[in-house]
């Protein structure tokens, strides 16, 4: 690396087309996102100055590259000249091996991976090589406070910070430190900074900190309410989606405010929190998954009336994702019962039958529900004959510890 030449500069215009990410489909089906050269350099350039990359760092490749975090992380170490270190794939006997080899020095995870790692130390029972991490960012869901200070044990000498984001915005819009251990030797504690006399409207949420110096966030709002969606403009922002034409996309893309999908409100601090997600967006291990898209492959099984599927709080994938099950005339459900099936003479449904169905649906794995529930009433609708999907959520939240298969 000590003897390189560097070429000319490019010609391209930095509001053209370098990449074109696929989002996991905000109705429920991927849309090709178009990122400029642009976006992909400041945003980069935000997680150089933010983190603290530099060229002394050795980064593992924890997320694909196909991801937008990986991406525009990959980008800020090759802008310091960092050394890289790759795993086939993140899994966390690989990662802890890595990291001890490699002295690894930063690395990206989202809540699942930290989880992960936490349990591999401790069914083994080693801890070698930790020491060596120095900067952790995570992303795709916010760190429980059990894994922050589980994460903290593991990681000693490591800053750990938040980032939420997505790939319409070309990575992370806001960033927060969770654990600084210069600052925890001294006896100051960053993690939740902002809680400090926090109102009920607070508690609903979760703090993601503030946005990076070239992003604006806005909260538009409903009513003398501050909660509302979530907008932000910027060079970062993507210059459209695959499928739009491109005269009738924005001539200025900095100029328009891109809806994220989110509700959230931003405090006196201005720091920006997330309270839900529009449409029942589940966020789970790091992805985003749609209801409507795991509804459409259970309805397609004979034995199915109609099903609603929401997400849970878990310390470990940030939401579980549970499908609520209404069955056909004479169908029954059985709680573990995978027999039943290959009997012509018997109706038989059970959580096993039906994950088997969202599978040979080519269902991906990760969206395939973890919990199953029978519901015997009528599904809540709105007045105007839409499911309350919010009011389901809190109806399992509520009576998912004392009957936790049948409501």
């Amino acid at each position: 690396m000590m003897n390189y030449k560097i070429r000319a500069m490019c010609h391209e215009k930095p509001v053209n087309l370098v990449k074109q990410k696929t989002d996991r489909g905000t109705t429920g089906r991927p849309k090709g996102v178009v990122i400029s050269h642009t976006a992909l350099i400041v945003q980069s350039l935000a997680k150089v100055a933010i983190v603290g990359y530099s060229e002394d760092d050795v980064y593992l490749h924890t997320a694909p590259l196909c991801h937008i975090g990986g991406l525009s992380s990959a980008m800020a170490m090759l802008m310091v000249g960092a050394c890289h270190a790759f795993i086939p794939k993140f899994e966390a006997t690989l990662a802890l091996e890595a990291i001890e080899q490699h002295h690894v020095t930063s690395l990206i995870i989202v809540p699942a991976m930290m989880a992960d790692l936490i349990s591999s130390v401790r069914l083994k029972r080693i801890q070698k090589g930790c020491d060596s991490v120095k900067k952790i960012l995570n992303g795709g869901g916010g760190l429980s406070d059990n894994l922050i200070k589980d994460a903290t044990r593991l990681f000693p000498r490591a800053k750990l910070l938040s980032a939420y984001g997505m790939t319409e915005t070309c990575s992370s819009l806001t960033f927060t430190t969770l654990f600084e251990p210069m600052l925890e030797a001294s006896g100051t504690s960053l993690q939740m900074l902002a809680v400090t006399n926090s109102s009920p409207v607070k508690a609903r949420g979760v703090c993601v900190g503030k946005p990076a110096p070239h992003v604006e966030i806005k909260i538009c709002v409903d009513g003398s309410s501050n909660v509302g969606r979530i907008l932000t403009r910027g060079p970062h922002v993507m210059l459209r989606y695959w499928d739009q034409i491109p005269e009738k996309a924005s001539n200025s893309v900095e100029e328009t405010w891109l809806d994220t999908g989110d509700i959230g409100f931003i405090d006196d601090h201005g720091n920006l929190w997330l309270v839900g997600r529009t449409n029942g967006r589940i966020k789970s291990g790091g992805e985003n998954i749609y209801p409507e898209e795991v509804e459409a492959v259970l309805i397609q099984h004979p034995g199915v009336l109609s099903s609603v599927v929401v997400g849970i709080p878990d310390p470990r994938l940030t939401e579980l994702v549970v499908a609520c099950i209404r069955l056909r005339e004479n169908w029954q459900w059985s709680d573990d019962s995978f027999k039943y099936s290959v009997q012509s003479n018997e109706l038989f449904l059970s959580s096993t039958i039906l994950r088997l169905h969202c599978r040979e649906k080519n269902l991906t794995g990760f969206k395939i529900p973890k919990i199953f529930i029978l519901w015997k009433t009528q599904f809540p609708l709105t007045t105007t004959g839409k499911i309350r999907r919010d009011q389901i959520r809190k109806e399992v939240m509520s009576q998912q510890l004392s009957f936790p298969n049948k409501l």
